[in-house]
């Protein structure tokens, strides 16, 4: 059992700190994560504060077939989704924070993407489809298994094997030679 599991399940038999453990743990992951959905900072440390708030409100959902981090990165990406749905479905104009709000993200991409070598293979990266920009970071950045991965992302653990691969493939073709060191 991972340690968050072990956390949520104290925080289940009353003890309220290992709650905050779990958020300590996984929030800025998480935070991360559904913001290459949504691509807004703000909203996606608002859908987190949501999922986490899920495990609160409905306690019993959870069942521990899967790792913890694993059901918050589904439960992440299924809110990211919807809030990408309602978001197209009604335009708002942009407040005046945005260019705080490109800071914010600039500076939760800098915290996990120090260095030259990181900054390079993130702008590869951007370059791949969604799907496979997901399983990369999925498996690479989140260290989840394959078969956590395919959970998350709803395919098969091939699906996700197959996007792996194809997406190292077209990231060695954009890097060309010194990106060799980096995959």
């Amino acid at each position: 059992m991972d340690n968050a599991a072990c956390s949520y399940r104290r925080f289940l038999d009353g003890d309220e700190a290992a709650f905050d453990e779990i958020i300590h743990e996984l929030f800025d992951h998480l935070v991360f994560f559904i913001d290459r959905y949504v691509r807004d900072t703000h909203a996606a440390e608002d859908i987190a504060i949501d999922v986490f708030s899920d495990l609160v409100i409905h306690r019993s959902r959870y069942n521990f077939r899967v790792t913890l981090k694993t059901y918050v990165f589904m439960l992440g990406r299924s809110r990211a989704l919807n809030y990408i749905k309602h978001r197209n479905r009604f335009r708002t104009e942009p407040l005046t924070e945005a260019e705080s709000a490109v800071s914010d993200r600039m500076l939760l991409e800098e915290h996990f993407l120090r260095g030259e070598r990181n900054r390079l293979l993130n702008e590869a990266l951007a370059t791949l489809p969604e799907d496979m920009k997901a399983a990369i970071h999925l498996v690479y950045f989140e260290e989840l298994s394959y078969e956590e991965a395919a959970s998350v992302m709803k395919k098969t653990k091939k699906q996700v094997d197959n996007l792996l691969y194809r997406a190292k493939n077209a990231l060695r073709t954009t890097l060309g030679k010194e990106g060799e060191d980096l995959l």
